[in-house]
């Protein structure tokens, strides 16, 4: 059966909407997909800042954000369609939303951007809400991406996204995956103290010095000492890990230095630990998400695999930045078909779940 459907995904970054269309096949239990087309639309400020300060709204300013966001989704799917003349090529629109409180451990998580407002504006079928039914099941709701690595890409033993947080997968026989650190949303925020978007190719970083007390003190954090399933909130970089960078009373590029070494760190620790039981020669270790363009990260961990063979995979760029997105479009996918999305073994939850409200945006 051959799907083709869009996926919307916002990373904790804030660096955009990345928009996918893909055509998704189904043949035997096998399934196969290509990216037709692919854009990230950049958010303007005014927007960046509204989901910055969402989560110190008030409960009303809240739900109304919830609701305009919806809206402002569903007019930049919209556009993506009507830029790549994909009118009536669409059959569903899966949407991650904006990740704003996420507490598994009260079995709660939200992410902006309403289905029903995506459904409304663009008359297409839509699934949001991806998280939460996991969450319901005592699951971590993070990460949910694994699902489509499992059916997806078979030449990988490890799954990397270096987004506004790093996380990681194993495919075994029980998939395990788990947020490893805080990553681009940190990198960023000392790169915008510079004036920057974003440390590019990590320039500033290669330009620093190593900080021993800064790194002694990140890489101690009770967080990275705790077992898997584990996930983590945007907070827990920007009100944890971010303060104690700056107490630290660093160089700008001393600071970008320090913590882009503690990410290579704690991602080589995890990758170690999970490879240690391996009974290939050679692993291979898939990375994408905006980090991967990091060229002195992806140095910097290569130099802590490749002594336990494990090759560092950079793979092309579409793919490198729209993995996620592409995988929000065959969760909607399976949402579609009933199928489960969302995998117990990676999350901690009682069971597999088919995660995701569905909208009907056009008349049956």
């Amino acid at each position: 059966m051959l799907y083709r459907a869009i996926g919307v995904m916002s990373g904790s970054s804030l660096d955009g909407l990345d928009i996918v269309f893909a055509e998704i096949l189904e043949n035997g239990g096998k399934w196969n997909y290509e990216i037709k087309e692919a854009v990230c639309y950049p958010y303007n400020t005014e927007w960046t800042k509204k989901l910055q300060q969402a989560t110190s709204l008030s409960a009303l300013d809240y739900q109304l954000l919830h609701t305009e966001y919806g809206h402002y989704i569903g007019s930049q799917v919209n556009r993506f369609i009507s830029e790549k003349a994909l009118a009536y090529k669409v059959g569903l629109v899966a949407s991650h939303g904006h990740t704003t409180f996420h507490v598994p451990a009260k079995r709660m998580t939200a992410q902006l951007g309403d289905g029903a407002a995506i459904a409304a504006a663009t008359y297409l079928p839509v699934v949001s809400d991806l998280r939460s039914l996991d969450i319901a099941f005592g699951g971590q709701g993070a990460p949910i991406v694994p699902i489509g690595e499992k059916l997806l890409f078979n030449d990988y033993n490890y799954f990397l996204n270096i987004g506004g947080i790093a996380n990681i997968s194993q495919k075994a026989n029980d998939i395990i995956a788990y947020d490893i650190c805080p990553a681009n949303r940190v990198l960023n925020m000392l790169a915008n103290e510079a004036g920057y978007e974003y440390d590019n190719q990590g320039n500033i970083a290669v330009s620093g010095m190593l900080s021993s007390a800064l790194l002694e003190k990140l890489n101690a954090l009770d967080y990275y000492q705790q077992p898997y399933p584990k996930s983590l909130a945007n907070s827990f970089g920007t009100d944890v890990v971010y303060p104690i960078i700056k107490a630290a009373g660093l160089t700008n590029a001393d600071a970008l230095h320090t913590y882009t070494q503690h990410i290579a760190i704690q991602i080589a620790k995890n990758i170690i630990a999970l490879n240690k039981n391996a009974t290939q020669q050679t692993q291979k270790l898939m990375v994408t998400g905006g980090g991967a363009f990091n060229v002195f990260l992806i140095e910097l961990l290569q130099e802590h695999l490749a002594p336990h063979h494990i090759e560092v995979v950079v793979p092309d760029a579409m793919l490198v930045q729209y993995k996620e997105a592409l995988i929000m479009a065959l969760m909607g996918v399976l949402r579609w078909r009933e199928e489960s999305n969302v995998l117990s073994s990676v999350t901690g939850a009682t069971r597999d779940s088919v995660g995701g409200a569905f909208w009907m945006g056009q008349e049956e």
